[in-house]
């Protein structure tokens, strides 16, 4: 599938010609010359005309709105891609309608139950405005809620896997590890990895009220490692603030089965309603995806009947299509084009002062036909 598609439309002037001759000489030309592009007739309907002023005045309208129609479009595609890939699914061909979305471009039909085509242009230009705005509002909240789930979700990822200094420690120590009584208390020192041997030929000097021997080694990663250390309850401060000044860090920890528990739940309904939304922000997004992509294309059909009467005038009589050439057979195709216009001399070039009006997709080239750029990505 291609990404990358011209829509065009050339002008019927020729006298007695129509835009079935015309479409005509173009597929013969095409496959003349450059039979490796495909073409497709783009099927444009008789849209209200109004008058030449309330063209002009749409015409601003048409470049920032072309350009957040499909600047929604690509945000959603993006939004999917991360979900498939989230979700380790592998990604599949979007769709509009049910059918491919190079097939709803090239097959493209109006929707006059959706846009009646007696409607001012104006009005159909609103409309998809806000239908497509509303749809980026609901995205943004929709992803917002999903992201929050994320972030708790690494939150706690980063304190079970994260430095000693800064993790959580209740899955790295069991029941027997710590002594609690009347008296005595064991604490958890944070040990830098190769101040090990230090730790051990110091700690029982820090305090005369540690118990000789009882520090033990629960656990070590790159920068740390886990020791406890039992001593009587009355000298705790004081044995943190020796241990702090020797280079060690006491970390506080109060064993809780009961608080464990309820981490580790709390953990697991995360995770179902990650995935839960997950699986409902994607479905979402491809059913926007599409109704986006829809009124994106019927937006492009609006641009395609502007640009043909502010460039050729009234009555409309153009010929509108979509081809895909490869970049090797851009310049080929462009000729073809060029000629089907009567050729360089034709009154149809616009100057660079003229883009405003005739180019209103902001393309960087002139053309002496209407022609704007659709990517898909």
């Amino acid at each position: 599938m291609a990404t990358r598609y011209w829509i065009v439309s050339l002008p019927v002037q020729s006298p007695g010609a129509t835009a079935s001759s015309l479409w005509s000489r173009l597929q013969d030309s095409v496959s003349r010359h450059s039979f490796d592009t495909p073409l497709y007739r783009f099927n444009v309907p008789d849209l209200r005309v109004g008058t030449l002023d309330s063209l002009l005045a749409l015409s601003d309208d048409l470049v920032k709105s072309n350009v957040f129609v499909e600047g929604v479009s690509h945000k959603i595609r993006r939004q999917i891609e991360d979900l498939e890939r989230a979700g380790g699914v592998e990604s599949g061909a979007l769709t509009v309608d049910g059918v491919p979305v190079d097939t709803y471009l090239t097959r493209f039909v109006w929707d006059e139950g959706k846009y009646p085509t007696m409607s001012p242009l104006k009005e159909i230009v609103g409309s998809i405005q806000t239908q497509v705005a509303k749809i980026e509002d609901d995205m943004k909240v929709r992803a917002a809620e999903y992201n929050n789930v994320r972030s708790q979700l690494s939150a706690i990822n980063r304190k079970q896997s994260g430095s000693l200094a800064v993790r959580d420690l209740s899955n790295l120590v069991k029941p027997e590890d710590m002594v609690t009584s009347e008296h005595l208390v064991t604490l958890l020192a944070i040990v830098p990895k190769y101040s090990q041997k230090d730790w051990l030929a110091r700690y029982e000097s820090l305090d005369t009220f540690v118990v000789p021997r009882s520090s033990k080694k629960l656990y070590e990663d790159n920068e740390y490692a886990l020791y406890t250390v039992t001593l009587f309850a009355k000298v705790v401060d004081n044995f943190k603030v020796r241990a702090r000044e020797k280079g060690f860090q006491v970390r506080d920890f109060e064993y809780s089965p009961e608080a464990q528990e309820s981490r580790k739940q709390e953990m697991e309904k995360l995770l179902q309603d990650q995935e839960a939304m997950r699986t409902s922000l994607l479905q979402w997004c491809y059913a926007s995806y599409s109704e986006v992509f829809s009124s994106w294309m019927h937006f492009c059909a609006v641009r395609v009947f502007v640009e043909s009467i502010l460039r050729y005038g009234l009555p409309p009589s153009f010929l509108s299509a979509v081809l895909a050439p490869s970049a090797k057979s851009e310049k080929k195709v462009r000729s073809i084009l060029e000629e089907l216009c009567g050729n360089v001399h034709s009154i149809y070039w616009k100057s660079e002062d003229d883009v405003s009006v005739a180019g209103l997709g902001g393309e960087s080239e002139v053309h002496p036909y209407v022609s704007f750029t659709i990517n898909f990505v």
